[in-house]
């Protein structure tokens, strides 16, 4: 067939059913995206003839004849297409996967069409922005500033990816090529339970194409946990790369090795697996009852597994006072069960990667990962392989929240590297990504809490179950996170805990935003706002006479193994007041009939900056031959922000423009170690690593040029470029003339000790009696983030996470049935957060400056999430005088109760 292709004809033969996507890319047009493969997403929108349509939906031969405008044919040679300068303007992107297919189709709106955005864009998805951003780009505003040299932090200045992103040239994970490349694919477990008996392998080897059958008999014998931590003692070892029994429907059973997709796919079809089935429980209550199907059996507390016998992956246990007492005596109190849902991450780009050994016999992959270096040392640990022999990197990141601080496919694509000696390719698919990976974990608190007549707290108590699924895969780290800052936000002089994660027969739970908070919070500040309706205290007033301050301990049983939390900057009353301002404001507000109750809600939270027990990073920058500067960090941009954060950090310290800094990250090759880009310190810990680092060149640049000057570094200053002492100056470019290879420096910062941030989240519901349809009428969340390093890209954060945690409130649910098969592993059966479902978010922040974070700044890429469904809950409970008690409110879930109340 024929296409013209962004104005130039292409003649080729597209394969048997391939569709219009792959045809592109297999082009090089690698802004046309992958997200879902069902026309759900929008990733791969392109223009044909002119109009935009899902490519993964188009058959390729369709295209025959016809003019296809992928997003890097909309620049011409006069420049960037408006649209294209347009979100560069506004920064309308965070990890940029949506974003080529998202200006396609805001380039072909028309004025009718760009009056109703919902209509209009309900066929793009973006799961990072929290769609404001583009918004203000569809209305030509702009929200990056001009700043001079050494005034970078602090500003809001733009990513230094964004002329790529916008262009569709920013490389993610699949956008290069590579010769001889092998495709993997995996057959899963059909069964919830059951050992392998057998795999017949000769009909799958007979297809034409196959090159090998990867097995648990291929597969090292060593266990191991998918979750990335710098420290093991976190999480169990209770993984095999393949083993001889399956725990959940979707695990991976067997690796196909092919020379393409379609191969390997038959190949999988056609491999004879016998099953012995095991008995199966998959309620996380029944598995922890007397006489429940062990699911790990075989394992022991040498695996860091609690309690083999009793299904139990995690649990801690502690109480400081008397809570019994103080709940006899206590002038009101509260108790009440609430249960949270699986959730997925949902990033764009799903989890895969690339794996080649190159001729210095180097084992390289290449994969969507938020730890490349944790993932290296599991690689050599699983594979006898020195890290010498081991590189691990990632290009951009097409968004991770948690769900990538895990090893889901490195293990797998290393393994078929080292079998075959070919570079390999293994990339999930949409439907892999729900029944294969992690979700959120689910959870039923019980919250009880007693309070004096002065409103003071004298008792707070959590039971925790929650669900780990079949692997333990941060089961441990997420239980104690959610009994942890949860209640340790508030004085209080009794407290007690009890928690538990448990394995069952499902899909993994594993890290995700927030990191088990959502859950807990959503119990503890329903508690709170239930005792201060009973005493007749304002929601703000009770939490003001409750919350830690400065100097007061931060307390949750069993007690703080790692005590290392300090109040590096305050902010919590600063948020108080600012949401309770802009909840007195008046504002414009639809009319409504009377089937809608309207109410406010709120809640507060409060999250640690860096895991506990360390969180290594290191920096090293130099001085280039032109007067810039090479900083090269470990962590990862996924959409965090980062790669803008550090160079406004490094150009800050050394009195320069961030367009003088050059950027190198997450790539083991380039030496030190980073543990991650998780737990929100990318820029708390890797941030410091590079201040350190800037700071000691800074020095050296001083002293050099004292030597040559014959006065005291003392008396010298690094700014506008260049070093001077009175009336004498040398710019960095003469500096690096005379002494470039003297210069250079290296930062390293370990995450401790740890500070705190804090949010506060107010909304405005409206609830529909008779229905139950929510609306959201306001949503205002003020944060403190210490002195914010970039407030526009902070306030994306914070809109961002505000809206992924409304779509987990309001209606995302992975769907379990009784034997244990998720249900609806597809965008069309989870209804992920488009245009018109989110409500524009005010963001206000606190005006703090931490003394431990890099410059004054801290972390603010998780919390923003955690007290979402806790204030959303709290609004509903002012609307109807109903305590809704599971997420996510769902009207069909909210329906009986409202009936029961106000009838028909």
């Amino acid at each position: 067939m024929s296409v013209i292709v962004n104005g130039t004809a292409v003649d080729a033969t597209p394969r048997p059913g391939q569709c219009l996507r792959t045809f592109l890319r297999d082009a090089g047009h690698f802004g046309v995206k992958k997200g879902c493969d069902a026309g759900d997403c929008g990733a791969c929108t392109v223009l044909l003839d002119g109009g935009p349509v899902h490519s993964c939906l188009i058959p390729a031969f369709r295209a025959d004849g016809k003019a296809v405008t992928t997003v890097e044919g909309l620049a011409s040679d006069d420049g960037l297409h408006p649209m294209q300068q347009a979100f560069l303007d506004a920064q309308a992107f965070q990890c940029g996967f949506c974003t080529a297919g998202m200006i396609v189709t805001c380039a072909s709106l028309n004025q009718a069409q760009k009056k109703d955005l919902g209509a209009a864009l309900k066929g793009n998805l973006c799961r990072c922005t929290g769609y404001r951003a583009i918004e203000d780009a569809l209305l030509g505003r702009t929200n990056v500033e001009d700043v001079a040299a050494g005034e970078a932090f602090g500003r809001s200045l733009p990513a230094p990816a964004g002329p790529d992103v916008v262009r569709g040239q920013a490389r993610y994970t699949f956008d290069t090529g590579i010769d001889g490349l092998l495709h993997v694919k995996l057959l899963r477990s059909p069964h919830a339970h059951a050992r392998i008996t057998g795999i017949d392998k000769v009909a799958a080897l007979a297809v034409p194409g196959v090159h090998a059958v990867l097995t648990h008999e291929d597969a090292p014998a060593i266990l191991f946990s998918t979750a990335r931590h710098e420290q093991a003692w976190m999480d169990p070892a209770d993984t095999r790369v393949l083993d001889d029994v399956v725990r959940f429907i979707g695990q991976k059973v067997a690796a196909v090795v092919a020379d393409s997709e379609a191969a390997a796919e038959e190949g999988c079809r056609r491999l004879v697996v016998d099953y012995e089935i095991l008995p199966a429980v998959v309620d996380p209550e029944a598995a922890i009852a007397p006489g429940a199907p062990v699911i790990h059996a075989g394992r022991s507390a040498e695996h860091r597994i609690a309690d083999v016998g009793r299904n139990i992956a995690a649990e801690t246990h502690g109480e400081f006072g008397d809570v019994a007492t103080a709940l006899r005596t206590a002038v009101a109190t509260y108790e009440g069960t609430f249960t949270t849902q699986r959730v997925q991450h949902a990033a764009l780009e799903t989890h895969g990667g690339l794996a080649w050994i190159d001729e210095a016999g180097i084992l390289n992959v290449r994969s969507s990962t938020q730890v490349p270096f944790l993932t290296r040392r599991a690689l050599c640990e699983i594979f006898a392989l020195t890290p010498d022999k081991v590189r691990v990197f990632c290009a951009r990141v097409g968004g991770g929240f948690g769900g990538k601080q895990e090893m889901f496919v490195e293990d797998i694509l290393a393994l078929a590297a080292l079998k075959t000696g070919r570079p390999v390719k293994l990339e999930f698919t949409r439907e892999e990504q729900f029944i294969g990976t992690s979700t959120r974990h689910p959870m039923r608190v019980t919250v009880k809490a007693g309070a004096d007549k002065d409103g003071k707290l004298t008792a707070l108590q959590l039971d925790v179950l929650s669900n780990t699924g079949a692997y333990g895969n941060h089961a441990g780290p997420v239980l104690f996170h959610a009994c942890g800052e949860s209640i340790s936000v508030y004085n209080c002089p009794n407290k007690k805990v009890d928690g538990v994660a448990i394995y069952t027969n499902t899909v993994p739970a594993g890290a995700y935003r927030g990191y088990g908070l959502p859950q807990t919070t959503f119990a503890v500040e329903a508690a709170i706002d239930e005792l201060a309706l009973q005493l007749g205290i304002d929601p703000f007033e009770m939490r003001r006479r409750n919350i830690v301050r400065p100097g007061d301990p931060m307390l949750a049983p069993p007690g703080a193994e790692h005590s290392d939390v300090l109040y590096g900057s305050y902010g919590l009353d600063q948020c108080l007041d600012l949401v309770e301002r802009a909840m007195a404001e008046s504002m414009p507000t639809p009319e409504l009939s009377a089937e809608w109750l309207t109410g406010d809600g709120i809640a507060l939270t409060m999250i640690d900056t860096v895991p506990p027990d360390g969180h290594f990073a290191d920096a090293t920058i130099s001085l280039r031959d032109d007067g810039g500067f090479a900083l090269s960090v470990g962590t990862a941009e996924f959409g965090n922000g980062t790669s803008t954060v550090h160079r406004q950090i490094a150009a800050t310290v050394l009195g320069t423009t961030v367009d003088r800094i050059s950027l190198s990250q997450s790539d083991t090759a380039h030496g030190g170690h980073d543990t991650g880009a998780y737990g929100s310190t990318g820029t708390f810990v890797a941030g410091r690593a590079t201040q350190a680092a800037a700071e000691a060149l800074a020095d050296k640049i001083k002293r050099f040029a004292a030597d040559r000057w014959n006065v005291d570094a003392a008396d010298c200053q690094i700014v506008d470029d260049a070093v001077s002492c009175g009336a004498q100056r040398l710019s960095f470019a003469s500096v690096a003339s005379i002494g470039a290879d003297q210069l250079a420096a290296s930062g390293n910062s370990q995450g401790t000790p740890r500070s705190v941030a804090f949010n506060v989240q107010g909304f405005r519901v409206a609830v529909n009696r008779h229905t139950g349809a929510v609306r959201i009428l306001r949503s205002v969340q003020a944060a403190d983030a210490g002195r914010v390093a970039n407030p526009m890209q902070c306030r994306g954060q914070v809109e961002g996470g505000v809206a992924q945690a409304l779509g987990a409130a309001l209606y995302e649910e992975v769907v379990i049935d009784g034997a244990g098969r998720v249900v609806n592993p597809r965008f069309r059966d989870y209804h992920l957060p488009s245009y018109a479902d989110v409500p524009r978010t005010e963001v206000l922040f606190a005006d703090t400056n931490d003394v431990i974070g890099p410059l004054g700044a801290k972390s603010m890429s998780e919390s923003p999430y955690n007290p979402v469904a806790a204030a959303l809950g709290n609004a509903l409970r002012a609307a109807t005088g109903i305590r809704f008690s599971a997420v996510p409110f769902k009207p069909d879930r909210l329906f009986p109760q409202l009936q029961e109340t106000f009838g028909d």
